[in-house]
């Protein structure tokens, strides 16, 4: 059998903030941020966030070779779904977490441990099976093989963010969440690192009108988005993160809109 060279990008999550399952999100899903990216027989998943549960029960019946789970961040909205993610409790697919946000001395283990711990938790950190953990330095390249190339930079939002560039079989996608721009100013360490991206994934959780009522809460509008795309050369925009205030009919307004100002950018859906 012919190994596949090309990229395939999956949405589990797509919301930011808190889940918001319901009728007034099928269309788009409530879940929080989940993303499973396959290069060939590589896979990658970027957050945890409650969709993680559900590709979860997915790939224990599939159990590939390893896992490579990256971490943009870990505020709760992003990693509330690690506990519930199944092949960390078996032996056949070890996983690998990795974040590059923290600040030095502070450890990605440490955190989630924290995060399953009494109080907050009845179940420890130890209870995983196969697990590693990875610090690595934001701005710095990963190795993963398989003839993946990823690279990582950080991003404006409270207690630090890591975008990621994942580059395969002459393809790219570019993930930027969560992230916020200065208002009027474009962001040119953004726009040099998706620089010709065929896919960037972008954090668009407000418009423009409601932004300046977010003014550092660490988030980013969709038209943001088409202006990045733009002054990138991004081929095709895919707007994420969706606040848990914009039901489908919102959500489907904000489609229109966006597809009609950059023809062929994509909403992003579970």
């Amino acid at each position: 059998m012919t190994e596949s060279r090309e990229i395939t990008v999956k949405f589990w999550g797509v919301r930011g903030s808190i889940a918001v399952p319901g009728p007034s999100t099928v269309k788009y899903g409530g879940n929080t941020t989940c993303l499973e990216i396959r290069c060939g027989k590589e896979l990658l998943v970027i957050d945890a966030g409650t969709g993680v549960r559900a590709l979860g029960l997915e790939l224990a019946r599939e159990k590939p070779e390893r896992i490579n789970l990256f971490l943009t961040h870990t505020h709760f909205d992003h990693i509330c779904g690690i506990p519930f993610f199944q092949p960390a409790y078996l032996a056949d697919s070890p996983v690998h977490f990795w974040a590059g946000h923290l600040p030095k001395g502070t450890h990605l283990k440490d955190v989630l441990c924290q995060m399953m711990m009494a109080p907050l938790f009845p179940v420890p950190l130890h209870v995983f099976s196969t697990c590693h953990y990875h610090d690595f330095d934001c701005g710095e390249p990963i190795s993963l093989g398989g003839g993946v190339k990823l690279t990582t930079c950080p991003l404006n939002h409270p207690d630090g963010a890591c975008g990621y560039r994942i580059e395969f079989a002459g393809k790219s996608v570019c993930v930027i969440t969560d992230t916020e721009h200065k208002r009027g100013e474009l962001d040119r360490a953004v726009i040099d690192f998706v620089a010709g991206a065929d896919l960037m994934i972008y954090d668009a959780t407000y418009t423009d009108g409601e932004y300046p009522n977010h003014v550092d809460w660490g988030h980013s509008t969709w038209q943001e988005a088409l202006r990045v795309g733009d002054a990138a050369g991004v081929g095709t925009v895919v707007l994420f993160h969706h606040d848990p205030a914009h039901d489908d009919a919102f959500m489907d307004d904000v489609a229109q809109k966006a597809d009609a100002a950059r023809p062929g950018t994509i909403v992003a859906r579970e």
